[in-house]
């Protein structure tokens, strides 16, 4: 993963959030990779295998960490990403790991924010018996 400038962090943040301005500038003027994620988090297969096909495995571990996956997170780790596996166990509504982003790094913190709210919200919605297809 790169070293993204402190405004393009910010601004992937907002584009998790759902600001689609923001996620196609990013798209469109060198980092595609940051778009790409906001889609593959919504769960879009072609956006998911866009990041692996590109070679952008540890945003796709980092999505995978989000939605529960503890070899993720070990990966994650192991592959010398400590601020990002704790961005996906705080994007797992994990406390303590928030905590650990505030006190090291706000803006990753912020991330982890808009992403657990994104997470929360797909979970809410597919437990809601009204969203689901009827028989």
């Amino acid at each position: 993963m790169k070293n993204y400038p402190q405004k393009i962090l910010l601004a992937w943040s907002e584009a998790i959030a759902g600001n689609t301005k923001i996620r196609d500038f990013l798209t469109k003027n060198g980092y595609p990779e940051l778009g790409m994620f906001c889609f593959a988090l919504r769960n879009q297969d072609s956006a998911r295998t866009w990041l692996v096909e590109n070679k952008h495995m540890a945003l796709m571990a980092l999505i995978n960490g989000v939605e529960g996956s503890e070899d993720a997170i070990v990966w994650l780790k192991n592959s010398g990403f400590k601020t990002l596996s704790m961005v996906a166990l705080a994007g797992d509504n994990d406390l303590p790991a928030f905590n650990w982003l505030k006190n090291k790094d706000i803006l990753f913190a912020k991330i982890a924010k808009e992403i657990r709210i994104v997470k929360n919200e797909i979970e809410d919605n597919n437990a809601d018996p009204h969203r689901r297809g009827s028989n």
